[in-house]
């Protein structure tokens, strides 16, 4: 193989990839990137047995052929090479030089035939989504995925793919998030996709005006983006019947400032740590709302009003975690919080409408049965 390419291309494609690489393997292939160079072409493959991403940049091919280089290596000789042209020539014996300018390297390659194969996915045609769209439904889920790899199926978000609309779930026990966005669908299927997946297709994603192509079935799902296409295994397994969770009536309607809350949260919250944890009881009251904690580090008693208010008052125990995530990942000025009770699970809603729905747990304190 032996190829000229644009350094910034070939940096910003490394990048792309390796996110979908193994940095540390038993397999040393499966810590590389795949470069395939032909036509007009270098072809970029990442891929960890679970996740693959694959790009492709111009370049010139004086010699067309595959190579495997380790990717960690590969994107810091790239990214300190001075700017311009780069070519990569690699020799039968798998000595591979790196010349930009009077900087070289030469290196290690590793046999393309020894990459796996990335799956055959079958996966059809089944919507096609602004990624501006996209970006905003996971940026707004993705915080209530759950961590916990006993529920395998909770570790992934829920994509409802239904003719006229995509719905995005997640939860984790302790919270829930759904968002619905009015999209063309060809197809009528749910899948759970991985938490990483989805974090890398953020990252790659383009401009909020570009498109984003998903193909899925089954057992794969694929984004075609900005150049990019990220392949990835589903995950398998029960996904909560989240629509039967969702309280239908409250007791209680109060319309809050978001960062004024969130400020009483963060100061309440400072008394708080991992070792010292305990929730924040909060007051909804007539025209303000209190927030008190006490930790062995010390007591805070703080409020805010007005606030606007009609049921009964009530007060609530929370996890300032939780409730701090949902108002901050709502991005909304301000929030309606429907309450049907101190133990009942807290629907929080824009206050301009439903296009999403988050429910926060409430914390029952010690001193309730």
């Amino acid at each position: 193989m032996n190829i000229v390419c644009d350094k910034t291309l070939l940096s910003a494609a490394i990048d792309g990839v390796s996110k979908a690489v193994t940095m540390r393997s038993s397999i040393p292939v499966l810590e590389g990137i795949l470069l395939k160079a032909e036509g007009f072409q270098l072809t970029l493959t990442g891929y960890d047995l679970e996740m693959s991403i694959v790009t492709t940049i111009e370049a010139n091919i004086k010699e067309p052929g595959e190579i495997v280089l380790n990717a960690k290596l590969l994107s810091s000789m790239i990214s300190r090479m001075p700017a311009g042209q780069i070519s990569i020539v690699a020799a039968d014996n798998g000595k591979t030089t790196i010349q930009s300018g009077v900087a070289q390297f030469e290196i290690q390659s590793m046999p393309a035939t020894d990459f796996p194969d990335l799956p055959n996915t079958g996966a059809e045609q089944t919507l096609i989504i602004k990624t501006g769209v996209l970006r905003d439904m996971i940026d707004r889920t993705l915080y209530a995925v759950s961590q916990d790899e006993k529920k395998p199926a909770h570790t992934g978000e829920l994509f409802v793919i239904e003719p006229g609309s995509l719905t995005i779930v997640a939860l984790d026990g302790y919270r829930l998030a759904i968002i619905q966005r009015a999209v063309e669908c060809t197809r009528d299927i749910r899948i759970i996709i991985p938490a990483k997946t989805l974090q890398e297709l953020l990252k790659i994603m383009g401009g909020a005006d570009d498109d984003v192509k998903i193909d899925a079935n089954r057992r794969y799902v694929v984004f075609t983006s900005n150049g990019y296409t990220i392949m990835s295994r589903l995950i398998e397994g029960d996904f909560l019947n989240y629509e039967s969770v969702i309280p239908k009536d409250k007791k209680t309607r109060v319309v809050v400032d978001c960062k004024t809350f969130i400020d009483t949260i963060e100061r309440a919250s400072l008394i708080i740590t991992e070792r010292l944890k305990n929730p924040l009881r909060i007051n909804f009251g007539e025209e303000r709302v209190t927030v008190r904690c006490q930790t062995p580090l010390g007591k805070v008693v703080d409020e805010f009003s007005p606030v606007e208010m009609t049921g009964d008052p009530v007060e609530i125990g929370f996890n300032n975690r939780y409730l701090l995530d949902a108002l901050r990942y709502s991005k909304c000025e301000r929030m309606v919080l429907e309450i049907n009770g101190p133990l009942s699970p807290v629907k929080l809603l824009p206050e301009d409408g439903k296009d999403f729905i988050y429910l926060v747990l409430p914390v029952r304190f010690k001193n309730e049965g």
